[in-house]
């Protein structure tokens, strides 16, 4: 049976939170000279510590409380603080599937923990078999699953995550980066149902907003209460908040680039099909395609060359390449040189 307090790491359990000025604070007022900030400049107030206007408006646009979103420098510190909540360093595992986003296994590095990797079966869905022994094992706390997966590009069956769910007494993190470009059902939906699920997303993607470095952890309060306590004071800045806050005001424009990426993904697949070097077309549920051709190292070499710069897979998947949808105008650039090949 799943009990939070028995997969937090104790010192966290235990953990007094940093307050900051803006916490002890809360209201308006006509003077602060609480936090040793400079009175002189434009941005020389501390940002909101706790982002109460971007969680105010995921709450309306994903249907949850405001105490179930955490809101973190990009999506990889909602891994990166997971990993410190839930796995004492040197003695706890996690575990995730092979081939996925590196960064799992970068920060069970960096937290000294040990990360297993469960291979996908040939159509790179998750075998329940193979992953039987691991849902029992005390030492593993956290399953990663990313859906759709990178760089396979595919979601995973939703049978498949809720039997995880269901059987599994530790953390289940969903990473949803690639959600929005996807007809499956976000996981949002099921985080009152399963008090062990995280549900990671990210506004580096569909949103368009790699370079503000924001993303969004959904969860049951009490991990979000452990999330927050854990997490520097101001880790999202002043800009990076007004940026998120004002692409949420604006849904006709995320929805209409959604919808010219997947039509764009449609696209780029057929004429990537026509081409003599292509093998096979992987099914893709994200903004990228992962592409089988006949020398992957040989074609990311030549594509350099012509300017144009793709991902090459090979070491994760055998000649595979991985295309990120782009304009029209790059996705053209895109074939003629692979066509001149």
């Amino acid at each position: 049976m799943f009990s939070l307090e028995n997969i937090v790491r104790k010192n966290i359990w235990n953990l007094t939170p940093y307050s900051s000025a803006r916490d002890e604070f809360k209201g308006s007022a006509d003077v602060f000279l609480d936090a040793n900030e400079n009175p002189y400049g434009t941005l020389n107030r501390y940002p909101d510590p706790h982002q109460k206007k971007i969680k105010k408006k995921l709450s309306e646009i994903k249907k949850v409380t405001q105490d179930q979103i955490f809101v973190g420098n990009g999506s990889d510190e909602v891994i990166d603080l997971a990993f410190r909540i839930f796995c004492e360093p040197g003695k706890d595992k996690a575990l995730t599937f092979s081939p996925t986003y590196g960064m799992y296994d970068v920060s069970a590095a960096i937290n000294n923990v040990e990360l297993i990797k469960q291979p996908l079966i040939n159509d790179f869905q998750i075998n329940l078999n193979q992953l039987q022994p691991y849902l029992d094992d005390p030492a593993v706390k956290m399953i990663f699953v990313c859906s759709p997966n990178n760089p396979t590009a595919n979601t995973f069956n939703i049978a498949d995550v809720v039997y995880i769910l269901e059987n599994f007494h530790g953390i289940v993190i969903i990473d949803e980066a690639y959600i929005d470009f996807s007809e499956q059902e976000s996981f949002i939906t099921k985080i009152n149902n399963y008090k062990n699920l995280i549900v990671s997303q990210t506004f580096s993607k569909a949103w368009g907003l790699a370079g503000v470095r924001v993303g969004a952890a959904y969860a049951n309060k009490e991990i979000i209460t452990l999330y927050n306590s854990v997490k520097p004071p101001y880790n999202v800045s002043q800009l990076n908040q007004e940026a998120v806050l004002k692409s949420l005001n604006n849904l006709e424009v995320f929805n209409e680039n959604v919808a010219a990426i997947l039509k764009e993904r449609e696209s780029l697949k057929q004429k990537l099909a026509s081409l003599k070097i292509v093998n096979k077309i992987y099914p893709s549920d994200a903004n990228f395609l992962l592409v089988e051709v006949s020398n992957a190292n040989e074609t990311y070499q030549y594509l350099i060359d012509e300017k144009v710069i793709i991902r090459n897979r090979n070491k994760l998947v055998n000649n595979c390449i991985r295309i990120t949808v782009g304009t029209s105008e790059e996705n053209e650039k895109l074939i003629e040189s692979l066509a001149s090949m």
